[in-house]
C-alpha cells in the first residue's frame, strides 16, 4: 500500500491549518456517526457515571460523613472528574480497533493530514465528554447537588473539566498506540484509571488515609482537579483548603498546571508513537 511522504501540503500556513482542521473534523465526524448505529458507545460517559452517582450518593453516602458540608455536594465534582478520566479509555479502544481493522492503513494511503487522525479521535471524545457532563449534571441535580458560585465560575469549572478530559485523551491515545488488542486496551485502561481516580480525594477526604497513601493522593493530579472543581462549582465548603500541600491550597492553578504538564508530555509521545506506527 502506498505511503504518503508528506504530512502536509505546500502553501500558506493558513491553508495548511485549514487542511488539518478539515481532515480532523472528517475523522471526528466518522467517530460521532458511529454513535447513531452503536449508541452503547456512550455508556462510559452516560450510564457508567450515573451508576456511580446513585451508588455513592445513596449506598456509600449513607455511611460517609464529610466535615463542613453535604457528601452529595462533595461527591459530584469527583464524579465529573472521574468520568472525564474514564472517557479516555474509549480512545484507547478506538485506536487499537482502527489499527486491527486496517483503518489506519486506509488513512495512510489517503492524501490527508497525519495529525488529523489523533486530533479527530481526541476531538470526538471531547464532544462526547460534553454530553456526559450534561447527563451527570442532570443526575447531580436529582440527588441534591447545586452549583452555587454563579454562572461564570460554574462555566469555568466545566471548562476545567474539559481541559482535564483533553489532557487525559492524549494519555489514552498514547497508551492505545502501544497496545495490540481491544481486550488489552480495556484491561490496561482499568489498571491505569482506577488508581488515578480512586487514590485521590475523588470520593472521600484524604485525611483518613494512611500517611504514605495520603501523600500520594494529595499529589495526585486528580486531587487538584477535583478540589478546583469543588471550589468553582460551589462545593468548596466540603474541603479543607487550609492544607499545607501546595496543589490543594492553590487548586485552580495546580489543576491547570497539571493539565498543561500532561498535555506537554503525552501529546508529543502520542504523535511520535503514531508516526512510528504509520511508518510500518
Amino acid at each position: 500500500m502506498r505511503e504518503l511522504t508528506l504530512d502536509r501540503p505546500s502553501g500558506s500556513p493558513l491553508g495548511q491549518l485549514l487542511w488539518v482542521a478539515r481532515d480532523s473534523w472528517t475523522v471526528a465526524r466518522r467517530h460521532l456517526t458511529h454513535i447513531r448505529y452503536m449508541p452503547e458507545k456512550l455508556a462510559d460517559v452516560t450510564i457508567q457515571p450515573l451508576i456511580f452517582v446513585f451508588m455513592f450518593a445513596y449506598i456509600f453516602g449513607s455511611a460517609i460523613v464529610v466535615p463542613g458540608g453535604s457528601y452529595r455536594e462533595f461527591l459530584m465534582p469527583g464524579i465529573f472528574v472521574q468520568s472525564m478520566a474514564f472517557a479516555s479509555m474509549s480512545i484507547m479502544v478506538g485506536i487499537v480497533n482502527d489499527m486491527q481493522t486496517g483503518v489506519m492503513d486506509r488513512f495512510r494511503s489517503l492524501p490527508m493530514s497525519r495529525a488529523s487522525v489523533l486530533i479527530g479521535h481526541t476531538g470526538a471524545n471531547l464532544i462526547e465528554g460534553v454530553l456526559g457532563l450534561l447527563v451527570m449534571a442532570g443526575a447531580g441535580l436529582l440527588v441534591g447537588w447545586r452549583p452555587e458560585m454563579g454562572v461564570l465560575q460554574t462555566l469555568g469549572g466545566f471548562g476545567l473539566l474539559l481541559l482535564f478530559a483533553f489532557a487525559m485523551n492524549w494519555i489514552g491515545a498514547f497508551i492505545g498506540l502501544l497496545l495490540r488488542s481491544v481486550e488489552a486496551a480495556q484491561g490496561i485502561g482499568m489498571v491505569v484509571m482506577f488508581p488515578l481516580t480512586f487514590v485521590a480525594n475523588t470520593f472521600v477526604p484524604t485525611g483518613g488515609m494512611p500517611p504514605w497513601l495520603r501523600v500520594i493522593a494529595n499529589w495526585n493530579p486528580t486531587s487538584a482537579v477535583v478540589t478546583a472543581a469543588r471550589q468553582l462549582l460551589g462545593s468548596g465548603t466540603a474541603m479543607n483548603t487550609s492544607t499545607a500541600i501546595w496543589p490543594l491550597a492553590h487548586p485552580e492553578l495546580a489543576a491547570v498546571l497539571w493539565c498543561a504538564v500532561l498535555i506537554a508530555a503525552f501529546l508529543p509521545l502520542a504523535v511520535w508513537r503514531f508516526r512510528r506506527a504509520m511508518a510500518r
